[in-house]
């Protein structure tokens, strides 16, 4: 019996997509490279790692793409074209990949389960990050030690570096950037939502439509936005100028959200906090301009090449890449950036940045780009 074992096409267990036995199909299309990327966590780091995949095909076009992740960013990649195999972090994926050998390994987690596993799966060539068998995070190659020192220094993460994230993978992988954009397809079922959105509230898709992500997530201190000067911001948008201002967050952001429609009233279009991640994308995929902090929303955004103002304060502005879509409002205290998860000051970083800024920021990137 004839087997093709590396046609992209075979499965084994059930017919392939072409219903014939290898020695009777002509359809063999060998997988090339075989390449493993893991990157687990966090959304908003998984999304912003998708430009690595521009790079690889670009070197390596017959390559086949196995990308690991966990189950919550799941969904950012699974519409993904670039990516042949999707697989999620659990024990029957890792037994599998114990199994396999690949060509090529990228690592750019710096956590043990992913570093381990990078150790354990058999791979020609590795790159990123590995574990020691001492337990420790070490970088796999010459060209990830930069990217490796960015989490020993802190005058170096904070100070002294100057590239953005897609330049630092890209190096890491031994890639040329070429100022590759991030990857997102949004299922069309979930495009149909956001639209049905806007149908229900008598919106038109010809709008200028405003989302305001309200919500950081939790890990780091202030890295929110206070929920007076969304107010203040959303007021003085509904006064200067005609748009649709649409209010987003996650269920983190209930009690904020809810805060913050029953100071402005009917000034805001609240698309509520449950919806799924897809769903989510697409409401963002439906604005104009998104005004976030550092989270998983501006990742969207841009991803989405959406204008994008983002504010920033204990996080590293320098390594977010807007593409020329975005203004970046960063806190001009001088503790910031600090990655601390706890802050005690009064005057923090969040609360220096002022309304106004962020005002004339959102007004100047809509008239630049000829939405007003």
């Amino acid at each position: 019996m004839k087997l093709r074992l590396d046609c992209r096409h075979f499965v084994g267990e059930k017919p392939c997509r072409y219903k014939l036995l290898c020695e009777e199909c002509d359809k063999y299309a060998p997988m090339g490279r075989r390449i493993l990327i893991i990157k687990l966590a966090a959304m908003g780091d998984v999304l912003r790692t998708t430009p690595i995949l521009r790079g690889f095909k670009r070197k390596h076009p017959e390559s086949h793409i196995t990308w690991l992740t966990d189950k919550n960013a799941y969904g950012l990649l699974q519409e993904n074209p670039l990516i042949d195999r999707l697989l999620v972090f659990n024990a029957e994926s890792i037994l599998q990949l114990e199994v396999e050998e690949f060509d090529l390994l990228l690592c750019l987690d710096k956590e043990p389960r992913a570093t381990a596993l990078a150790v354990k799966v058999k791979a020609k060539e590795k790159l990123g990050f590995g574990m020691s068998p001492e337990g420790r995070v070490f970088p796999l190659n010459e060209e990830s030690v930069y990217m490796f020192k960015l989490g020993l220094s802190d005058p170096l993460k904070f100070v002294i570096n100057a590239k953005t994230y897609p330049e630092l993978i890209y190096e890491s992988s031994r890639l040329e950037y070429q100022q590759d954009e991030y990857i997102l397809t949004i299922p069309d079922e979930d495009i149909s939502y956001a639209r049905s959105f806007l149908l229900e509230h008598g919106i038109s898709e010809d709008a200028l439509i405003i989302g305001l992500n309200t919500g950081a997530g939790d890990i780091f201190a202030n890295k929110a936005w206070t929920i007076d000067c969304f107010v203040e911001l959303i007021e003085t948008i509904n006064s200067e100028m005609d748009a649709k201002i649409l209010l987003l967050g996650g269920p983190n952001e209930i009690q904020r959200n809810r805060e913050i429609c029953s100071r402005v009233k009917d000034l805001v279009y609240d698309v509520g906090c449950h919806n799924t991640l897809q769903q989510f994308c697409a409401l963002i995929n439906i604005c104009d301009l998104v005004v976030s902090g550092d989270t998983i929303a501006m990742h969207i955004a841009i991803a989405l090449r959406k204008l994008v103002v983002a504010i920033f304060g204990p996080t590293c502005a320098q390594e977010i890449e807007l593409y020329g879509r975005g203004r970046k409002i960063v806190s001009e205290l001088e503790c910031g950036p600090c990655y601390k998860r706890e802050c005690n000051k009064e005057v923090n970083c969040m609360n220096t940045i002022s309304v106004d800024e962020v005002y004339h920021a959102v007004l100047d990137l809509l008239k630049d780009n000829g939405k007003i």
